[in-house]
This record gives C-alpha cells, sequence and structure tokens, in this order.
C-alpha cells in the first residue's frame, strides 16, 4: 500500500512539472500554426489546459456573471486557452510553478467571443492551483441573435408536427 501512494506522488510531481517545463520551451502555436500530428509535448500542454479549465471557469464566473453578462456565465474550451508563459516561482529546484493564459470565453451555445482575459495561476504540489493575476483585456459586444431570448415556442410543436405528418 505504502509503494502504491508513493509511486502516486511521483506520478502526482511528473505529471504538474513536466508540462511547465515543456511549456517553456514550446513556441506559442496559433491556430494557423496548429500542429498536423500529436506530440508528447502536446499531449502534456493538453492535460493541464483540461485540469485547469475549471479553476479558469470558475474565476471567469466570478467576473463575468452578473456584472458583464446577466443571462448565462462564460464557457471555456480548454483548446482554445493560449500558454503565454510558465515559469518556475523559486528556481530550478522548487515545484511551484507559474502559468499565464490568455483565454476568450464564449457563450456556451452559439460559441460567440464574450471577451478576452489574462489569467496567471501558481500550481503547486498538493494540488494546489490559485489563481494570483487576472486581467480583463477586453469585452465583446454580443450579436443581437445572441443577445434576445429564443422566439422558439414550445407550444407550437404539436401544430408543427401536424403539419409534418400530412406533408
Amino acid at each position: 500500500m505504502k509503494r502504491c501512494i508513493e509511486k502516486n506522488e511521483k506520478d502526482i510531481i511528473r505529471f504538474y512539472t513536466f508540462p511547465c517545463f515543456v511549456t517553456l520551451f514550446q513556441t506559442k502555436l496559433s491556430s494557423a500554426d496548429k500542429p498536423a500530428q500529436d506530440s508528447e509535448e502536446i499531449r502534456l500542454q493538453d492535460m493541464l489546459m483540461n485540469m485547469l479549465t475549471p479553476y479558469i471557469r470558475e474565476d471567469l464566473n466570478k467576473y463575468y456573471y452578473p456584472k458583464i453578462l446577466k443571462d448565462f456565465s462564460p464557457q471555456v474550451s480548454p483548446w482554445l486557452i493560449e500558454v503565454i508563459e510558465t515559469r518556475r516561482v523559486n528556481g530550478f529546484r522548487g515545484l511551484i510553478m507559474e502559468i499565464t493564459v490568455d483565454i476568450e470565453p464564449d457563450d456556451g451555445g452559439h460559441h460567440v467571443p464574450v471577451g478576452k482575459d489574462r489569467m496567471t495561476y501558481r500550481i503547486s504540489y498538493g494540488p494546489s492551483v490559485e489563481l494570483i493575476k487576472h486581467t480583463h483585456l477586453a469585452t465583446y459586444d454580443l450579436p443581437p441573435e445572441v443577445q434576445e431570448p429564443s422566439s422558439f415556442d414550445l407550444n407550437k410543436l404539436p401544430s408543427l408536427f401536424k403539419r409534418a405528418r400530412q406533408v
């Protein structure tokens, strides 16, 4: 049992430190520069984004709702998070990392961006994930079709089905 716990602790340390170390050497990928094939670096960065996304969503929700968005909470897609910078806080010997990301949260339904934010998180063993800096860069206006509630009326469904059967 003890051996299993030690192995899991080592795996956790590798999982959190290696992606940050790898992204130090990774160049920023714009949408036009997406790689044509998978790699260890991309998988590790994707795993880190999957792990961070719930924290990012929660922090963006606190900022956007209801101050900017009143009808819905902003949504974040892990594959659209752009890593700006990673660094070790206490030099190479430390296991405390910082990662800065740019995010364009969207409305969640039509995937219309609602703003742009830069967020810096401190990640340490535990795991512990802490937002240490949030800069709201822009608020985007939503198109009218996203702002207005849907005109779809559930009460009209029976008559629509009758017409469909007659045709």
